[in-house]
């Protein structure tokens, strides 16, 4: 959240705390960068929800003001995001793609269960009619926009600008939370290929994605902290509105397929079988979240605004 003057007098800028706050930056940071790669979910929604997303914008958006303070708050953050993403890229390249909707619906259940505190973050500085109308409208917008998509597969063959591209559609994720990046990749026929190239430290995959991810986020980062400072409530509730489309988007594009007899087939799994474990996952999902939350208020994080 932003603080108001006086309070950014008194603090400019994050500062490492504990080893145990260490690694929960650590563990935030591995699942911002799954967040990167699992189709439907954005980086930057988990970003959002972990309390990541405006310190991290605020940061990109002057990074040379307390440069080393906040590279040192954030560098666990950016090593777990590696992590999350190579580890979850080899999963991807295994078994991912059979048991799909079974683990996008943990995630959706980790979303699930931190909404309500988004809300009520969303509400700090006040919340008028014309916020719920931009949430609403903002629900439906990302909603009708990912259903669209799913609906129009086109291949593009990979190549070094294609990367670049790609990588500049993971850092707009960042900057806009509720985006799939994911979900854009596997319309253009690039995620599983992406996902391979990352499990073997293809660099002719990786270092065109990171070139293409940094200068997006470094371009678009400005606009965006500029943007919560002048219009917290109304950034805030259209963020809300992108992480609910999306979350819903995932139900009919990833879950509701997966019940088809075909897919089914694939997975050796009967319809109720299924059924239940998404049922499960999603259950799971929002436990998680809620124990995280419980770790964040034992181990209170400090702000950068």
């Amino acid at each position: 959240m932003y603080m108001d003057k006086s309070q950014k007098t008194r603090s400019s800028t994050v500062k490492p705390n504990t080893i145990a706050d260490w690694f929960i930056r650590l563990i935030k940071g591995i699942i911002i960068g799954i967040g990167f790669i699992l189709p439907g979910l954005s980086g930057g929604v988990l970003a959002v929800i972990l309390g990541i997303y405006d310190k991290l914008i605020q940061f990109l958006a002057d990074i040379r003001k307390n440069f080393l303070q906040n590279v040192a708050y954030f560098l666990p953050v950016a090593i777990g995001m590696a992590i999350g993403i190579v580890i979850f890229s080899i999963f991807v390249a295994k078994a991912f793609g059979i048991y799909a909707a079974q683990f996008i619906c943990l995630f959706v259940g980790f979303v699930v269960g931190t909404f309500p505190s988004l809300y009520k973050t969303a509400g700090k500085e006040g919340r008028s009619p014309k916020d719920i109308i931009l949430f609403i409208i903002s629900t439906i917008f990302i909603f009708i926009l990912m259903i669209i998509g799913d609906e129009q597969l086109t291949e593009v063959p990979p190549g070094l600008l294609v990367w670049i591209g790609s990588g500049a559609l993971i850092g707009l994720g960042v900057i806009v939370p509720g985006m799939s990046p994911s979900n854009f990749l596997i319309y253009f026929g690039l995620y599983d290929e992406m996902a391979i190239g990352i499990k073997n430290f293809d660099f002719g995959v990786i270092i065109p994605l990171l070139i293409g991810f940094v200068v997006c986020v470094l371009m678009f980062a400005k606009l965006a902290a500029y943007l919560f400072r002048k219009y917290y409530s109304q950034m805030y509730h259209f963020i809300l509105g992108m992480v609910a489309g999306s979350s819903l988007a995932i139900f009919p594009t990833v879950v509701f397929p997966a019940f088809r007899s075909e897919q089914l087939a694939v997975t050796r799994l009967s319809f109720t079988a299924a059924f239940l474990l998404c049922i499960a996952f999603l259950i799971v999902g929002v436990i998680i979240s809620y124990l995280f939350s419980k770790v964040e208020e034992k181990y209170p994080r400090e702000e950068i605004f």
